[in-house]
């Protein structure tokens, strides 16, 4: 260890093939720093994060002189060494996601578990990529995908009969994440909008050149709101479309696809022989929790003979929910769905999944070596982006059968109440405005006094818009100022309210799906915001909106 990385660990374990062939057989003892502290992580996982994870954030250029030296170790370290460096430099610094007054990101409290269930995966070390690696995970991770295909299409059990182990076809892929399951999508539509026909091999074969000749096409295009996840536009880099061919649809008040600017953008593009490859509904905004209206979505899919992908990496598991899945309506008729089990079905991080309608879909993405997955074998790394991959389905499986529908259920309908809950206690605090209804478990409200807020619908547009920005700085420093005391976190975003005549406007924004967080600490939360905005280091903002609406403003 290098005197940059600030410790005087001197101390080396020896090289040698005995000691090698001990740490691969061998574990520690039981007193050992190690075990010592992989108990205390499995008694009480809580208990440890609160203790290990310090309160006030350390500047991220400080941490990284813990992590400056860029030569490789040359010697060995002793296994306590480095879990008492570890614990001092990383977990100490990282980021408390469990916490039930974390509200700020979509990462949340973890079933216990998930933990010992975890050492499980670790210790097989399965590579999915082919059944000589995985044998029974293959199975199972069909049977995961068979589970959550029914969950969304509804198919009778003759066709999961035929299709859930059938190596000609393949109900969905299990990803690293959303990103990869949205490219995964958006590449099965490409290859089938584009697919081998007399006189052409397929664009997998040909590329966009000779499919575009072939087809007539000017282009191809991708339509989503501008609410669609960033991984959007990743997608159509990857697959080598220009990122202007995703071209992003204006939203209605409640941040919904607006379907008659669709509809208006699809009618131009037809007679400028752009070809519709896809249109991607979002079921559960990124920012604000919205859904589109998919029934609406497939219908104008269908009219323009497009691709139907929805984003439900976040909102899909609503599904689970008999009081709520009506606000998924229409996304049976989807051609694939992204789902995050790392999400709201509450695994660990590094699992998503996309769905497919058609069992044989896939097919039109499928690769084959000689040397690992041949044509006939039922490996799953043939028809998946990524080849070698660890058994994530494991614990998905094991969420599953451990908590059940029903006990997914009650989750997401905490979540949805709890969002609901919170935005009233906004509307009766007359020092905050709710800007975003929920829909689902995502909200999104600022500090702005009830007097300003009436203020600002009615005030000139130039006075209007420099109010807003000294609330954009107001809520930017007073976001920043509570994520470093270190008690709460709310992330924040920007949107574009109607109310306000679409100005670019800086929003708090909260993710309620922890079952830990409970209205009081919501409360608490509020209170420490509007508590902060009374420090001296706000007064001179204050003042200045004072001063433009002439309102008595409440501040320091």
């Amino acid at each position: 260890m290098s005197a940059k990385q600030g410790n005087s660990i001197d101390k080396h374990a020896e090289a040698s093939l005995a000691n090698l062939e001990r740490i691969f057989t061998l574990p520690e003892g039981a007193d050992s720093t190690l075990m010592r502290l992989d108990r205390e992580i499995s008694e009480n996982l809580a208990g440890f994060l609160r203790e290990r994870i310090v309160a006030v954030e350390k500047d991220l250029a400080e941490v990284e002189q813990d992590f400056a030296e860029s030569r490789l170790p040359e010697q060995p370290r002793f296994v306590a060494e480095q879990v008492e460096f570890l614990l001092e430099k990383l977990v100490a610094h990282s980021v408390h996601t469990a916490a039930p007054s974390f509200i700020g990101h979509m990462t949340s409290a973890l079933p216990y578990f998930m933990l010992p269930l975890s050492k499980i995966m670790i210790a097989l070390n399965q590579n999915l990529v082919k059944t000589e690696t995985s044998k029974a995970f293959t199975p199972l991770e069909r049977q995961v995908l068979g589970m959550l295909h029914g969950l969304i299409y509804e198919q009778d059990d003759a066709f999961y009969e035929q299709w859930m182990h059938n190596p000609d076809g393949h109900l969905g892929a299990f990803c690293s994440g959303g990103t990869v399951a949205n490219i995964t999508a958006l590449w099965v539509a490409r290859n089938r909008v584009y697919g081998p026909r007399p006189g052409f091999r397929g664009i997998a074969r040909e590329g966009w050149l000779r499919a575009l000749r072939h087809y007539g096409d000017e282009g191809a295009v991708v339509l989503v709101s501008e609410r669609g996840h960033y991984s959007l536009s990743k997608a159509v880099d990857v697959l080598g479309m220009g990122r202007d061919d995703l071209i992003a649809i204006p939203t209605d008040g409640a941040n919904r696809i607006d379907i008659a600017a669709l509809r208006q953008r699809c009618q131009q593009l037809k007679q400028q022989n752009m070809r519709i490859m896809a249109i991607v509904g979002v079921a559960g905004a990124t920012e604000t929790g919205s859904v589109d209206d998919l029934q609406a979505l497939a219908a104008v899919a269908k009219e323009y003979a497009a691709y139907l992908h929805v984003d439900a990496a976040w909102g899909g598991p609503t599904l689970f929910s008999n009081r709520y899945r009506h606000l998924l309506a229409g996304i049976e008729q989807a051609d694939s769905v992204t789902i995050d089990a790392h999400k709201q079905m509450y695994v660990p991080m590094g699992a998503g999944m996309v769905l497919f309608k058609d069992p044989q879909a896939q097919q039109a993405i499928v690769h084959h070596a000689q040397y690992i997955i041949r044509k006939g074998s039922r490996d799953l790394g043939s028809s998946t982006l990524e080849g070698s991959r660890p058994g994530m389905a494991l614990l998905v499986h094991s969420g599953l059968h451990i908590l059940g529908r029903q006990g997914y259920e009650l989750l997401v309908n905490s979540g949805i109440e709890r969002a609901k809950a919170f935005a009233n206690l906004i509307k009766a605090d007359s020092h905050f405005e709710l800007i975003s209804e929920p829909v689902l478990n995502i909200l999104t409200y600022r500090l702005c006094p009830q007097a300003l807020q009436h203020w600002l619908q009615g005030a000139d547009p130039e006075a209007r818009r420099q109010a807003n920005l000294l609330l954009n700085r107001l809520t930017r420093q007073l976001q920043k100022t509570q994520r470093e005391r270190g008690r709460a976190f709310v992330s924040r975003t920007q949107l574009n309210p109607e109310r306000y005549q679409r100005l670019d406007t800086l929003v708090f924004r909260v993710v309620l799906a922890n079952p830990l967080t409970t209205d009081a600490i919501l409360q608490q939360i509020l209170q420490e915001q509007w508590q902060l905005a009374q420090e001296p280091q706000f007064a001179e903002m204050w003042q200045q909106l004072t001063a433009l609406s002439a309102l008595p403003l409440p501040g320091p």
